[in-house]
């Protein structure tokens, strides 16, 4: 059965962490792209800091060879980034795994990860090989995709739990009768985890009810 898995990891241990030392108020999110043979998910969005002080930060990484800006939507910058097929550590790891990344944000508290492997067994072979190379991770939550009465409606109970808790609050009420961070406080997680859940979970439901052969990953 497919398993999927959330971690954390220090802000420094995943390629474009460094950019964190000299702006610690940006967020980093992967823009989700499903692997082949190697860890390739090439784009991903900044947001919380100014278009120059960004491309600089970037100027050096560990595991990363080049990064280079492709678009901005208001506030909020594009980068493509071309990874070092060397480097050890998550992005070999999720390699050498065949893991797929459902969601992947940075800050500089740290990483947070959704990850899904079609066996358990895959998971483990992500948690064993980060405990070989000495990759630090923080294994938080590991779960089965449900389906959801029996119509195939594959979400993890973390996003099941997220949807009906923001339902139950109002926060699909218009107008709301709740913000996003009432609804985090009630799950007891941060505001980013929680809109990752809403995401993943409103793209699930959307492919499984209106979008004819999409995939719900």
């Amino acid at each position: 059965m497919a398993t999927v898995m959330e971690f954390t990891s220090p802000a420094a241990e995943f390629p474009l962490g460094s950019v964190f030392e000299e702006l610690p108020g940006v967020t980093v999110e992967l823009e989700r792209i499903v692997p082949h043979d190697d860890f390739d998910i090439p784009y991903f969005w900044v947001r919380g800091g100014d278009v120059a002080d960004i491309e600089d930060a970037f100027g050096a990484q560990d595991g990363v060879s080049d990064v280079v800006l492709v678009d901005s939507v208001e506030e909020e910058y594009l980068m493509r980034a071309e990874w070092d097929q060397e480097y050890v550590g998550i992005p070999s790891a999720l390699a050498e795994t065949h893991l797929i990344v459902l969601s992947g944000i940075g800050t500089s508290d740290g990483w947070h990860f959704e990850v899904r492997g079609e066996t358990r067994d895959d998971v483990s072979a992500f948690r064993s090989y980060c405990q070989e190379h000495d990759v630090d991770i923080d294994i938080t939550a590991v779960h089965a995709l449900l389906p959801i009465q029996g119509e195939g409606y594959e979400l993890t109970d973390t996003q099941q739990e997220a949807l009906v808790t923001a339902f139950e609050l109002g926060y699909f009420d218009s107008p709301r009768r709740c913000s996003m961070e009432t609804v985090a406080d009630e799950l007891g997680i941060t505001q980013q985890s929680l809109s990752s859940r809403l995401r993943r979970g409103h793209r699930r439901l959307i492919a499984a009810t209106l979008v004819h052969g999409a995939t719900k990953s």
